[in-house]
């Protein structure tokens, strides 16, 4: 049985690392949010917020920022991996010397290993053994959690009390917090959607319009759920919140970044550029191969998710993989 948290650990300053830190500080846990950079940390601590990040939302005084690992994991009894997923070996391979053995993880990150193709808690149970893991995922712009906006989102681990113990530590008024079981589901659903999502930009980038966009989402879920079910995942997960809820958030978010990317794309910005524009990390990109190479595995047609690999590698222009997709054989829905 675990017990009710009261010092847990954020590894990773983006957004939502520091939002989950925000979430659980709320609730009263003294928080330790890690960053690499030290000059990050103590900007942070000077300024009582992540002006990089997050800015606007200052941190209560049960939140302390630093880059020393061995503070970070002092007496920590729940550790929140926010780490982007290309990072997330590296960074938990400085880390395992720190480690509190036993401790559980919970994953944040949306994406799949490229050299791997592991999901990020695959990635951590590679680098840290057989440890208490799950997933917190679902549709949630870090922007708009921080404002205090409704959000629902799934906590997921095989181990239900692990998931039930992740619920109780994040669940706020405004933050509802419901557990699953099928980690692989909601792992798989959360990479994926950033690829449809970087589709459903490109379509917004070269005005393909609102039909476009729906019919879109709708084979976009299907070609979610083919992947993840062949990989044994609970096809009733990609109707739930880290299915259809994140697809459709991500796909619609003026502020996501993967469907601004995708935007900046359709509208003729080459992929370099796109990437260098912004401070963060843009996992849908990266993560695209890394699914079609996964698909191509386990023989899953993702149509979609193959139009947009073309269209990163500049293989074919948006216009005309979206022709390529309009005129594929007929075939029953």
């Amino acid at each position: 049985m675990f017990s009710t948290v009261q010092r847990a650990t954020v590894i990773g300053d983006g957004a939502m690392g520091t939002v989950c830190a925000l979430l659980m500080a709320e609730n009263g846990v003294d928080v330790r949010l890690w960053t690499n950079f030290p000059e990050q940390a103590a900007e942070m601590r000077q300024v009582g917020e992540n002006k990089r990040f997050l800015p606007g939302h200052p941190f209560p005084e049960n939140i302390f920022v630093s880059s020393e690992p061995d503070v970070a994991f002092d007496d920590s009894q729940l550790i929140v991996s926010a780490v982007p997923c290309q990072f997330t070996r590296p960074v938990w391979k400085r880390l395992i010397e720190f480690y509190p053995k036993g401790v559980p993880v919970v994953s944040i990150t949306k994406g799949i290993e490229i050299a791997t193709l592991m999901v990020s808690t695959e990635i951590l149970e590679d680098v840290l053994g057989d440890i208490p893991i799950a997933a917190l995922s679902g549709p949630s712009i870090a922007p708009e959690v921080a404002d205090r906006q409704p959000c629902t989102v799934a906590a997921s681990s095989r181990n239900l009390e692990l998931s039930e113990l992740v619920q109780r530590t994040f669940n706020t008024d405004y933050f509802r917090v419901y557990t699953n079981t099928d980690l692989i589901g909601v792992e798989i659903a959360g990479a994926t959607k950033n690829v449809i999502a970087l589709a459903a930009g490109i379509i917004d980038g070269i005005g393909a319009g609102c039909n476009a966009k729906a019919a879109l989402l709708t084979r976009g879920l299907v070609e979610i759920t083919r992947l993840g079910t062949a990989l044994g995942a609970n096809p009733d997960t990609f109707k739930g919140l880290a299915g259809v809820g994140d697809l459709v958030t991500t796909c619609v978010s003026q502020v996501g970044r993967s469907r601004s990317a995708g935007e900046k794309i359709g509208k003729g910005m080459p992929v370099d550029e796109v990437i260098a524009s912004t401070q963060s990390v843009i996992e849908a990109i990266p993560t695209t191969g890394a699914v079609l190479k996964l698909a191509e595995k386990h023989r899953v047609e993702m149509p979609i998710t193959r139009a947009v690999s073309e269209v990163l590698s500049g293989e074919k222009p948006p216009k005309a993989a979206i022709h390529d997709l309009m005129t594929r054989q007929l075939k029953h829905e």
